[in-house]
């Protein structure tokens, strides 16, 4: 995989936020919205550097999915919490709040997210930020968005967001792969939503939209299924298994997201049957499930590999993938598995249009078709925001 270095002089939004507009902060009752991966250049993670900086000022910190610490499995409640060291209450947004409360929020005069995120509509850190930034609103408190970068800065694919279909693995206006960074995205956010949030959008220094992950910047997983920059280019297009459990996607090892499998299916033959994708190659991979139905049993899966960010098409990818496994071992492989949750595969992508399409052997390129021209309009409002 080949990707053009940052300048040297690269800086996420939280040091710039520390060194160039600290004004912003001093003398002020500050909550941080953080997780594991919200560190700063150094390796220092935003919330010591806060502390550090403003000591007292920081008031309480707000975990999303995956905790604070971004250890807990995907979908697992996390509780509230303190601090072990400071004695500060850390709250939690995925537990039995999403959105922070009046109480949460009471002594507080700004707000700070600091969350790496992917621009994937169902990666639920985006649904943190518009929740955060709803209450901030209602509560007259600012909101800071320090910025970072993400996997497809160029890249807007899939169905936009059916209304209907809203929930807490979407909740934005926009396609699946939606092409901010999350300070873009907080200001689409406030353009489409919330004009009355105070927002400041914190952008990198040193960034380039055709650059990716800088090569400076060590990558601290934001959870525990995207272990690498490259799982986090792969993951949307193998997101879907999560809703189709009979296909394994390297839960419980050093693949997961970016490889699928299961016992009936032949790697080869699926990997003549895609041929070649967008920006992508394949190889075959032996290993043992870790997790799920074929947990500990020897696999022989697909791989995916990045070689060309610029031309990815992760929907696409995915709805080849299934389409392409209908072809050569029937659609009730997928849709009749008395564990598949079709309720939400449709959640994933936004609408029912999809799995439909796929159900009826709609063939890929007219499914794709079908969310292009709404894309394209995205596309023209989402210039507005960019900040690079």
């Amino acid at each position: 995989m080949q990707l053009t270095r940052q300048s040297p002089g690269f800086q996420p939004g939280i040091n710039v936020l520390a060194e160039k507009h600290a004004g912003l902060l001093e003398g002020r009752r500050i909550g941080l919205v953080a997780h594991g991966a919200s560190v700063d250049i150094n390796g220092i993670h935003t919330a010591r550097l806060v502390q550090s900086r403003f000591g007292s000022g920081l008031k309480c910190i707000f975990g999303p999915e995956h905790g604070f610490l971004g250890t807990a499995a995907a979908g697992d409640a996390v509780d509230n919490a303190r601090h072990p060291e400071w004695g500060i209450p850390i709250y939690s947004l995925y537990g039995e709040t999403r959105k922070p409360t009046a109480a949460m929020l009471a002594d507080l005069d700004v707000l700070i997210v600091d969350l790496q995120d992917l621009a994937v509509r169902c990666y639920t850190y985006v649904s943190t930020l518009r929740l955060v930034m709803e209450a901030a609103a209602e509560h007259g408190i600012d909101v800071i968005v320090a910025d970072r970068p993400v996997p497809f800065p160029n890249v807007c694919d899939g169905p936009m967001l059916d209304p209907t279909f809203e929930s807490f693995v979407g909740m934005i206006s926009a396609p699946l792969i939606y092409g901010m960074t999350p300070a873009e995205t907080s200001l689409f956010l406030k353009k489409q939503m919330m004009p009355d949030v105070s927002l400041y959008a914190v952008p990198m220094s040193g960034w380039q939209r055709s650059a990716g992950w800088p090569g400076l910047a060590r990558w601290n997983p934001p959870s525990p299924g995207i272990l690498t920059w490259e799982t986090a280019m792969i993951y949307p297009s193998l997101v879907c298994c999560e809703a189709l459990p009979m296909l394994d996607c390297g839960r419980g090892t050093q693949n997961i997201f970016r490889i699928v499998a299961a016992p009936w299916i032949r790697a080869e033959e699926l990997r003549e049957k895609l041929g070649q994708l967008p920006g992508l190659d394949t190889s075959i991979e032996k290993y043992r499930s870790g997790r799920g139905r074929s947990a500990g049993a020897e696999m022989e899966g697909l791989r995916f590999a990045v070689i060309s960010p610029e031309n990815l098409r992760p929907v696409e990818t995915a709805v080849r993938l299934l389409a392409a496994i209908q072809d050569l071992y029937g659609t009730g492989r997928l849709w009749s598995d008395p564990e598949t949750r079709p309720e939400f595969f449709d959640k994933l992508m936004g609408t029912a249009s999809v799995r439909e399409s796929l159900q009826n052997s709609i063939p890929v390129p007219q499914i794709a078709a079908a969310w292009k021209s709404a894309a394209n309009r995205f596309k023209a409002v989402r210039e507005s925001v960019l900040l690079y």
